[in-house]
């Protein structure tokens, strides 16, 4: 019972291998590598070192843990991408960059190998059994410092690869898409049919005044709710049913010379007087005074004897 147990642990595991397989297969690709960096991108820790950019060709995630990285043909575990960090979780169509540093202890994306400028540089990516060639590169000697050979588009096998640097129009793109767009093909279609820019005016205007309406109508909605609210509230203070007020009656809220008329009977009720900064204000106080109220008649003498 035990043996078929095991047996079955093994194929399930031998299964999932396969499948894993087949889903790196076609899907992970070496997309640009730079060999000598001397004022290029830098890493995590500020230091510049040569870099192998991976590119997730699918349109769904990709996990990338348990790969191997390997610069040397004979040795296809060479560098073992590790389990438990999240960011070995590529997002679809998304790039992720290695450092060929030789220093595996600064983190996960720091290879235990390095790239040696001046000579042909072999990389191979493998899948976890090990066996499995997802892809390769052989990187010219003739790549000169702060140079990157890249595909010509992220991931496509037809297209083919090219030297780029940042003096002339084949930039250097660590961890971004290998071509950049610089043109809107819209755009320029608008632009040739609306020369002088009379259809884009057109539309900016009804898009504002469309929400200055918006707005509008919101405002009123919102001041109806309130008024309602405000005769409501005043009904039941004066103990009459909400309902049968009429919300629309002239008379189911104070006009406007009813407020006045009340606020200058408070004016003239409280004696107020405006604040006015040239004009100073001495009003007269009037205090009874008595100097039996003073303190020092409080004392006392002492009893004689």
């Amino acid at each position: 019972m035990k043996r078929k147990i095991t047996l079955l642990l093994v194929a399930l595991l031998g299964c999932s291998a396969i499948v894993t397989a087949q889903s790196r297969k076609g899907a992970l690709f070496i997309n640009e590598v730079m060999v000598q960096n001397d004022s290029n991108f830098v890493d995590d820790f500020g230091k510049r070192s040569a870099w192998i950019e991976l590119y997730n060709a699918q349109f769904a995630p990709l996990e990338i843990s348990s790969i191997y990285i390997t610069n040397d043909r004979n040795n296809n575990t060479l560098y073992a991408v590790p389990l438990g960090d999240v960011n070995t979780h590529v997002p679809k169509r998304q790039h992720v960059v290695f450092w060929a540093d030789g220093m595996p202890s600064r983190g996960t994306f720091h290879t235990s190998f390095t790239l040696e400028p001046g000579k042909d540089n072999w990389i191979g990516i493998y899948d976890s059994d090990k066996l499995t060639l997802l892809d390769s590169v052989t990187i010219p000697a003739s790549l000169g410092a702060n140079q990157s050979y890249a595909r010509v588009k992220d991931g496509n096998t037809e297209a083919g690869w090219e030297i780029r640097d940042d003096n002339g129009d084949k930039y250097i793109t660590p961890s971004s898409n290998n071509v950049i767009r610089d043109s809107n093909d819209k755009i320029e279609m608008f632009a040739e049919r609306d020369e002088n820019g009379f259809a884009m005016t057109i539309m900016a205007m009804c898009i504002v005044f469309s929400a200055l309406l918006i707005l509008s109508l919101c405002f009123k909605f919102i001041g109806s709710l309130n008024t309602r609210k405000a005769a409501r509230r005043k009904a039941e203070a004066h103990g009459i049913e909400p309902s049968t007020v009429d919300h629309r009656a002239p008379g189911s809220h104070d006009s406007g010379e009813e407020i006045a008329a009340i606020v200058m009977a408070l004016h003239e009720h409280l004696n107020a007087h405006d604040s006015e900064n040239t004009v100073l204000t001495i009003n007269k106080v009037k205090r009874a005074y008595s100097p039996w109220s003073s303190k020092i008649y409080g004392l006392r003498e002492l009893p004689r004897r």
